[in-house]
């Protein structure tokens, strides 16, 4: 049996999903310190934010959310609400442009029980998709398969914004 290794996984498994009691969010946290490629923030705007997500479903996978911590569609004002869909628009033609996907899953995952990681603050995801990029490793070994670092997303991103 051949054995993959993922060592980046591990915060993924070992961290709490959640920020403790007065704790702030991973991405409040990124907007609050100065250190954007730590944080994976590729895109700032005044009313939104553009991460990549550290524990990708694929290559390119993007996290777009309002700048203010906000768990619940109705209580963005009309401004955030808009920016974050003009964001979302921007990124899904530069990863166009940069990696040439076949298509896109893009979601909002509202609550915990509907599958929201981080229920407090609404993000949307892109997932950027290609013909062929579900193969055998996850039926066989419940395994996935990324095929570009963070690091060079980043900088592929960085580089275009």
């Amino acid at each position: 049996m051949e054995q993959l290794w993922a060592p980046w996984r591990l915060p993924y498994v070992t961290q709490p999903k959640s920020p403790g009691a007065g704790e702030p969010c991973f991405i409040c946290r990124g907007l609050s310190e100065h250190d954007d490629r730590g944080n994976l923030i590729v895109l700032r705007t005044p009313l939104s934010v553009v991460v990549l997500n550290r524990f990708p479903y694929n290559n390119g996978h993007l996290l777009v959310a309002p700048r203010a911590h906000k768990g619940r569609l109705d209580e963005l004002e009309d401004g955030e609400l808009l920016d974050t869909q003009l964001v979302l628009r921007r990124m899904l033609g530069e990863l166009d442009r940069l990696m040439q996907p076949a298509g896109y899953n893009v979601g909002l995952n509202l609550g915990h029980v509907a599958g929201a990681g981080l229920p407090g603050h609404l993000h949307w995801h892109i997932v950027p998709r290609w013909s062929g990029d579900t193969n055998f490793m996850p039926v066989l070994a419940d395994v996935k398969v990324i095929v570009q670092s963070l690091d060079a997303l980043y900088e592929l991103i960085r580089s275009r914004l």
